[in-house]
């Protein structure tokens, strides 16, 4: 892809350049030229003399790639390409070589998707208001090359990535456990093998082989109807634990050992609990739409609990200011602070199984320790005017304490729930937590109702 040395027409790229990341259909919105664009752009903004470029097994991604990198050497600099990775293998990268980072990935979306996730050097993000608008504005009005572009090396990182999360979450401690593993065909699988040498787990693997067609079933754990193919396996295989990975790997949703999923929340209370036995008195961070337990099981373990809104960017922020140990996300995604505060659903599985191994009672059973309430999930309504609805829903509920961390949260005493609005979509979200499942039904009713009020 030859470009005259001239600047480049402008472009208008606001509808694939997102809050946290690029992303786009293959080649409608995103294609080879954008793609330089981007790279140079990102070459220029980052102040390096390298950088990082790993990408997922997607199958535009190799041109995808090429172009990439051409744009970043083309503004004089060095490029080190770590293959076919998860995204979390990025931001260890970045961490521990202190190197600025891409990972070509469009995480868990269709497959003619595909997308750019950016980190500064120690994986800090780089998002709308940490320099991806500035990458956006450089990109649309296009670079000239400079006299010397930079060069292109090859770089493993498997072997260390591998040594890091296993020392990270005393994996060697695990014994005499069996895990199914859905890798979804995506990322996961580069690595899950090499992760189970190490410690004392037997891995029953399914869709581990990478293939950016996704043939069995979308990367997407967060929709029921993926986890069908693994909570068959788990029924009829009998694993501790069962695992499944988004398209990028750095999210993972957990089955127990009676084919049950755990809401996120659970899983966070669990892992934030081992942390605190092992660090007393840390802050864990956990956003809003958690579990009350969360916060309960943090205090009671002696640790701090830090509330925030939605949103990795948010929680990696927060995360540094209280100087915490661990954070979770509702929606599956797991940080911690000896991942350079990113997440890894490698990391998260591997405390899990510490938890088990050490506890020697199933899954099924020590969950319960963490999820005393009954939780609705998250309930999407469209509506014509989000702001309406939601200053309809306070009118009727202003007696009780509200609070606008992050859209509006309202607490009954007993039972609390929040709508807020989607980032990304033109819906509310409401969730609805409550002593038993007849006082949630009751309290989604209500809310319900006022939405479906509003013209």
């Amino acid at each position: 892809m030859h470009h005259p040395d001239r600047t480049l027409g402008v472009v208008d790229l606001s509808n694939i350049i997102k809050a946290y990341d690029v992303r786009g259909v293959v080649p409608d919105e995103f294609d080879e030229e954008i793609a330089q664009r981007i790279g140079a752009a990102f070459g220029a903004f980052v102040d390096a003399g390298e950088v990082l470029v790993g990408h997922d097994c997607r199958v535009s991604s190799p041109a995808i790639r090429d172009a990439l990198i051409e744009g970043i050497t083309s503004q004089g600099v060095d490029v080190r390409l770590i293959g076919e990775i998860p995204t979390d293998m990025l931001y260890y990268a970045s961490g521990a070589l202190s190197l600025p980072g891409v990972v070509i990935t469009a995480s868990h979306n269709p497959a003619q998707y595909n997308g750019l996730k950016f980190c500064q050097p120690q994986a800090a993000p780089i998002g709308a208001d940490t320099g991806l608008q500035e990458i956006r504005r450089m990109a649309e009005e296009g670079l000239d090359p400079v006299d010397r572009p930079g060069q292109v090396t090859l770089g493993d990182v498997v072997a260390g990535y591998v040594d890091h999360v296993v020392a990270a979450t005393g994996a060697e401690g695990i014994s005499g456990l069996t895990v199914a593993a859905d890798g979804g065909n995506g990322m996961a699988g580069v690595v899950l093998p090499r992760v189970f040498d190490r410690i004392g787990a037997d891995l029953i693997g399914l869709y581990l082989e990478p293939d950016g067609t996704f043939p069995n079933h979308p990367a997407d754990p967060l929709r029921p109807e993926n986890l069908v193919d693994l909570i068959a396996l788990v029924h009829e295989k009998e694993p501790d634990l069962g695992v499944a990975f988004d398209g990028d790997a750095d999210r993972a949703f957990f089955i127990d050992d009676e084919g049950v999923p755990l809401p996120g929340s659970t899983t966070t209370a669990i892992i934030a609990d081992w942390f605190l036995a092992n660090q007393p008195g840390s802050a864990i961070v956990y956003n809003l739409i958690c579990s009350r337990a969360v916060a309960e099981t943090v205090e009671a373990a002696g640790g701090l609990p830090v509330r925030t809104k939605v949103g990795h960017s948010y929680i990696k922020q927060v995360m540094a200011e209280s100087d915490a140990v661990f954070g979770g996300e509702h929606s599956g995604h797991y940080y911690f602070k000896a991942n350079y505060r990113a997440d890894s659903g490698i990391m998260a599985m591997l405390v899990l199984l510490r938890v088990l191994s050490d506890a020697g009672v199933p899954l099924s059973e020590l969950r319960t320790r963490y999820e005393p309430y009954a939780q609705s999930g998250e309930i999407n309504f469209e509506v014509a005017d989000k702001a309406l609805a939601d200053a309809a829903v306070e009118r009727v509920f202003t007696e009780y304490p509200i609070d606008r961390l992050d859209g509006l949260t309202v607490d009954l005493g007993d039972r609390w729930f929040n709508l807020r609005p989607s980032n990304t979509e033109p819906v509310l979200r409401l969730n609805v937590e409550g002593p038993d499942a007849g006082a949630v039904a009751d309290l989604v009713a209500q809310v319900t109702a006022i939405i479906k009020e509003e013209p």
